[in-house]
């Protein structure tokens, strides 16, 4: 990297390179949140945050948060991400984001700048989906949105309330938490797309976090030995709901198309009886909708709907109505800390572009509540959640002299 940058790239390639070493045996790279790996991880974020100076603790809501004081009572500027991963995942998706928090506060202190503000480090816990099957547990605690019922959700014989206790939260009080004032929260994030990359673009600054709907729906019909049933016979639930995924993707397709973020997905699909020889008789289908625009997710609902009506009762396979699961609006960053991530960018010379995310992140649960934004580094092939996730030490730097000059400009404005 020929920019002469605040932030030393070296100090991030370590960390993230420590933290990979940290990886359950044979999986790389693995350090699920409430596991012995991810204290493991933990422990070596908070043995840096402390040599960093910063002063460490766990929230009730199981965050470590690592702070530097600043002169004044003012609100704290946050940055950071999470540090869990998903199984065999990989090496960056959220850990950049916290490093990069990290080397912030240590730039400042290389420079001697004291901010009027505290400063603030986090690493969110349980971002990824848990073995609890939820996942932003420590964002939704930290801004006072914990669900109802959560604590109760059992791996094994183990509550999410016995792992919350494990890993120093407490259960007793995460329910009822209220958010901090802060003035800004930045979280930096791989992109876990091909955008930058493809179109050599530096920094993406994230306008708008995806709304997610999952819409789940049944085709019922009957079973039939399937060497003697006639084809002409049948009420084959699996032919109908491969139809209907065939449609989504086309009416998704349509949608993706317009200059705004739209993506559909059939991800779970459960057959029965699930036999070779037996014609199938009831499938469960799951699909994934992300949308930037709330009216293009309304109109993919009503579709989904529409379509499922007509469906009913063809070829003799009923289909009830379908059932929202969960419908969650998109969440759109503050725009004061967009225009700061952006003149940020000018000011270091790193091109920029806007985006939406398709994926979720802790930001969102904090924007619902406080000025909030991100920023995106390049991935490789747009590959995550995978093995070979990998971005560049240098984009990842690069970020972080973003988030530096931003937190800086933040300081004097917020």
């Amino acid at each position: 990297m020929s920019r002469n940058l605040s932030v030393d790239a070296g100090r991030i390639y370590h960390d993230i390179a420590r933290l990979a070493e940290i990886t359950e045996p044979g999986r790389p790279w693995t350090r699920r949140s409430f596991t012995p790996m991810f204290l493991k991880g933990r422990a070596f974020l908070e043995s840096q945050m402390q040599d960093a100076g910063l002063e460490t603790r766990i929230d009730d809501a199981g965050n470590l948060l690592g702070l530097r004081r600043g002169r004044s009572s003012r609100k704290a500027i946050m940055l950071g991400s999470h540090s869990d991963t998903v199984p065999d995942g990989g090496r960056f998706d959220g850990i950049a984001g916290v490093i990069a928090g990290l080397e912030v506060a240590r730039a400042l202190a290389d420079r001697r700048i004291e901010l009027e503000h505290d400063l603030v480090i986090v690493d969110f816990l349980a971002e990824e989906v848990s073995a609890f099957g939820v996942s932003c547990v420590g964002s939704r605690g930290f801004t006072g949105q914990f669900p109802d019922g959560w604590l109760e959700r059992m791996e094994g014989d183990r509550s999410l309330a016995e792992a919350l206790a494990e890993v120093g939260g407490n259960p007793a009080t995460i329910r009822t938490l209220s958010m901090p004032e802060i003035a800004g929260f930045l979280e930096l994030h791989i992109e876990q797309g091909p955008v930058l990359e493809r179109e050599k673009v530096d920094i993406g600054i994230v306008g708008a976090i995806s709304g997610i709907t999952r819409i789940e729906l049944t085709f019922n019909g009957a079973p039939g030995h399937a060497g003697t049933t006639p084809m002409g016979a049948r009420a084959d639930a699996l032919v109908a709901a491969s139809r209907f995924v065939q449609k989504v993707d086309e009416a998704a397709r349509v949608l993706a198309a317009q200059p705004r973020h739209f993506a559909a997905t059939v991800g779970e699909f459960r057959m029965e009886p699930n036999a070779a020889n037996v014609v199938p008789a009831r499938v469960r289908l799951l699909i994934d909708a992300r949308a930037e625009h709330r009216p293009d997710m309304e109109s993919f609902i009503r579709w989904v709907k529409t379509e499922a009506a007509r469906m009913d009762g063809a070829e003799g396979v009923s289909v009830p109505e379908p059932v929202l699961v969960s419908d969650n609006p998109a969440v759109p960053s503050d725009a004061f800390l967009l225009e700061t991530l952006r003149q940020a960018c000018d000011r270091i010379g790193a091109s920029h572009r806007p985006m939406a995310s398709g994926a979720g992140h802790d930001a969102a649960w904090v924007a619902r509540k406080a000025p909030a934004a991100m920023i995106f580094v390049p991935s490789r092939d747009g590959l995550s959640h995978a093995p070979e996730e990998w971005t560049e030490n240098d984009a990842i730097a690069l970020g972080a002299e973003v988030l530096f000059e931003a937190v800086i400009a933040l300081d004097k404005t917020a």
